[in-house]
């Protein structure tokens, strides 16, 4: 809890963690009232159509912002604008503690197929849930919606303090569902404007809607398509077949050879850096009461499979993985065709964990397939792009600052989970601006993301306000 008995800069006149609270729940009404003029903006990234409200809602944002006492600037980017918003922290104490730095993103998903909506998918209407009420539109939890939590505990703290307790600087994009062609030349750009100490992105999940967690690793991704070339041109089989190679043939026989009997990868050198989970986190994972059969229930499977030896968190938060996403070639109509075809291709995905090194990795892949090519095959590569993996140490004090604000908020500790997915912008904000970020979002399973009626729980967004707020000022009772 926030207090002020130390006599520390860090800690010099800070509000209490009760009164910022209490400022939250006072304000909660209009909080709502303002998550649903964000969500009444229909902001698709990737429809042309949408170009104006997208600037709109990066426009609607700032304007929040510059009424919280922050400099604020819809900034032009190659693309969608970037939101980008600072405030140097209230009092003169504010400079000697950390910087945070917030990410998230204000596009949406186009609303396809609008038949399946309820309401329309850009009008916000508020509905009685199995849970309490529940905001459903386009983009309540992905991302408006704990966008909006961290804006509102900005309110707070500037309704109480005159601003936060400490530097913060939010960038917000517009392009995450579109690719975010704008996001890396941006930050190399304005490198210096988005220099902190710690970042803070609001873009995942709670365990459950009583269970707050932070995601401290995220698997990294390398993802290539590879296309070996055989004969000249397709051949008949029955007059060429046994006699020449078949690229089909080839890739099959490879992507075979990528796994042993117990689902190792047997690329060379692909488990340099995997580290095996703490005895700490492997034991809070194993007591989170996990249903392999309600997991593997939904998409109509009654048995998994994965690395020997693995439980099934494991596997997909802490192991690494390599998935074969598309293989090609041949004759693929109906019917048959006695084909021997000129090429192959094949797209290959691996889930990379902990230190390793993704360019490695792909170098090593391509190795393993040159390796085992036949005499007079030929084979050309393609990368549909890579990205570490992400690890916030168990010891930073960021991450124990964190777990101290959410505790309050839900009087039980967080869980520290794993997420089996790639955020690429958490990788660029490591590699290019060289700071960990932490990952704690209100979401739930349920919530129908980029699917018709989603929506984000009102219970779900006033804690994500309540926590941003508690956090910022743990965060404050820290120095820099």
């Amino acid at each position: 809890m926030t207090t002020q008995t130390s006599n520390s800069p860090a800690s010099a006149a800070l509000p209490t963690t009760p009164s910022i609270l209490a400022e939250v729940e006072r304000g909660l009404p209009n909080s709502i009232e303002r998550l649903c003029d964000f969500l009444r903006i229909p902001s698709v990234s990737t429809d042309p159509a949408h170009d104006a409200d997208t600037r709109r809602c990066a426009d609607w944002l700032v304007t929040e912002l510059r009424a919280l006492g922050f400099t604020a600037e819809s900034a032009k980017t190659i693309g969608h604008p970037m939101v980008l918003a600072h405030h140097p922290g209230a009092g003169p104490a504010a400079a000697a503690r950390p910087r945070v730095l917030y990410y998230g993103h204000y596009d949406v998903q186009p609303a396809d197929p609008v038949e399946l909506w309820k309401s329309p998918p850009f009008e916000p209407v508020i509905v009685d849930g199995p849970r309490g009420k529940r905001v459903v539109a386009r983009g309540a939890v992905d991302d408006k919606g704990q966008v909006m939590g961290i804006v509102e505990a900005l309110r707070a703290w500037h309704t109480l303090a005159g601003g936060p307790p400490c530097p913060v600087t939010l960038m917000i994009e517009g392009e995450e569902e579109s690719g975010s062609k704008s996001l890396e030349p941006f930050m190399h750009a304005a490198r210096a404007k988005l220099a902190a100490d710690v970042c803070i992105v609001s873009d995942t999940g709670m365990w459950n809607i009583e269970t707050p967690a932070i995601t401290t690793r995220l698997r990294g991704l390398v993802y290539m398509e590879f296309t070996v070339h055989g004969p000249s041109r397709d051949l008949h089989s029955g007059m060429y077949g046994g006699a020449v190679a078949n690229p089909i043939n080839t890739v099959a026989r490879i992507l075979s050879d990528l796994h042993d009997a117990d689902r190792r990868i047997t690329i060379p050198g692909f488990y340099d850096g995997v580290a095996e989970l703490s005895p700490a986190v492997k034991q809070q994972w194993e007591s989170l009461g996990f249903s392999d059969q309600a997991f593997l229930g939904d998409i109509g499977l009654s048995k998994g499979q994965g690395e020997a030896g693995r439980s099934t968190l494991e596997r997909t938060w802490s192991r690494p993985t390599c998935d074969v996403n598309g293989v090609f070639g041949g004759y693929t109509g109906k019917g048959a065709k006695t084909v021997i075809g000129a090429h192959a291709t094949a797209k290959v995905s691996f889930r990379l964990v902990s230190k390793q090194d993704p360019v490695k990795i792909a170098a090593a892949f391509e190795a393993f397939v040159r390796a085992r090519l036949p005499e007079g095959c030929t084979v050309e590569f393609e990368s549909h792009g890579t990205n570490p993996a992400i690890e916030v140490s168990e010891s930073s004090r960021f991450l124990a600052a964190a777990n101290r604000g959410l505790a309050t908020v839900f009087a039980k500790a967080p869980l520290l989970i794993g997420c089996g997915g790639s955020i690429p912008a958490v990788g660029s904000i490591q590699r290019i601006l060289g700071m960990d970020s932490l990952l704690i979002g209100f979401g739930l399973d349920d919530d129908c993301v980029h699917s018709p009626n989603e929506k984000f729980e009102l219970e779900c967004y006033r804690n994500a306000i309540r926590s941003h707020a508690a956090i910022l000022g743990e965060l404050a009772l820290l120095s820099r």
